[in-house]
């Protein structure tokens, strides 16, 4: 898709389960719609590619629809430990947190490690103790919690596995058939239904800089102190003068992978178009993960690519072209 001029994607995770009941799949379309929405104006109001990709990744924790912030998945533990991310393209600034458990939104916390810490990469008690530090909102950890989230966390627990699609109703879902009925794998180890709903921005404004964040919960029943690819620069996000990328799935792979710098990385090297990129990427780099990203190119263009069942995204650029979209 190419495009001129800014460009803006959002996505809601990839791996949507196909008996994801309609109006699950039209909530997340319209909280799509929303954050395109509110990118747009931003953009319009001549606001900086760094600031837009904040702005909307704050909007979708803000939402318990997707695993983020508010709804964030539950560790074994049933407590909510967050990550974030965020990279500034031009100088390829970049602030990421993981082990937040008291942050209304982590995506606002990565950005001040960027802006008013001497480092990239802060976690658990030290990104907590830096969050007091420059006076952010804190909110006790059951504010992240949800009942629907509770319930799967103990399906998960019933059936000993990890749990990724937790939107689909508990009496539609496989949870409870266990984990050595299902072919899929995460490093090695069976897993049952997959849905990542980590959420993501990439953004290129009008001045041709790009950015990307990405936030995320990490996985229900998950153990505690995991870490995925969502804050981990050139894994679940990247962005440099070429473009920006935001990676949703399974997080080992894409972490093996280095998927988001990879997309940059063949663009640079070999020359390759945004789409072209991603394509490759996709079909090249993930060997057996399943997983999906967003993209944005300085010159304007969208691109995404996902090779799982669906995948929540949308798109709009300057000369008016809106999609959003779960399925292939």
């Amino acid at each position: 898709m190419e495009g001129g001029g800014w460009a803006i994607g959002v996505h809601g995770g990839a791996g949507v389960d196909p008996k994801l009941p309609q109006q699950r799949q039209e909530e997340a379309q319209k909280l799509i719609t929303r954050c395109l929405h509110l990118g747009v104006s931003a953009l319009r109001s001549s606001l900086p590619a760094i600031d837009v990709v904040e702005l909307v990744v704050r909007e979708l924790e803000t939402d318990p629809l997707f695993n983020s912030g508010r709804g964030s998945a539950l560790t074994e533990k049933g407590t909510v430990e967050m990550e974030a991310s965020i990279m500034d393209g031009p100088k390829r600034r970049c602030g990421a947190v993981s082990g937040v458990t008291t942050v209304k939104n982590p995506i606002s916390l990565a950005r001040l490690v960027m802006d008013k810490s001497p480092h990239s990469y802060l976690a658990f008690a030290g990104a907590e103790d830096f969050a007091r530090q420059q006076g952010v909102q804190l909110v006790d950890n059951t504010f992240f919690i949800t009942e629907e989230n509770v319930g799967m966390l103990k399906l998960a627990k019933e059936a000993k596995t990890i749990t990724f699609d937790y939107r689909v109703p508990m009496d539609t879902c496989s949870v409870g058939a266990g984990a050595g009925n299902t072919t899929l794998q995460m490093n090695g180890l069976p897993i049952s239904l997959y849905s990542q709903e980590t959420v993501g921005c990439v953004v290129v404004d009008a001045q041709g800089r790009c950015a990307a964040a990405t936030s995320t919960g990490g996985l229900m029943n998950k153990m505690s102190g995991r870490i995925g690819d969502s804050p981990l620069i050139g894994s679940g996000t990247y962005a440099c003068q070429l473009c920006a990328i935001s990676c949703t799935g399974e997080g080992e792979a894409i972490i093996r992978a280095t998927m988001a710098r990879d997309v940059a990385a063949v663009m640079e090297y070999k020359g390759l178009s945004l789409q072209d990129a991603v394509d490759y990427v996709i079909k090249e780099r993930l060997d057996e993960g399943k997983a999906g990203l967003i993209a944005v190119s300085k010159d304007g263009e969208v691109a995404y690519g996902f090779n799982t069942t669906g995948m929540f995204r949308g798109f709009a650029t300057e000369d008016g072209f809106m999609e959003v979209g779960i399925w292939d």
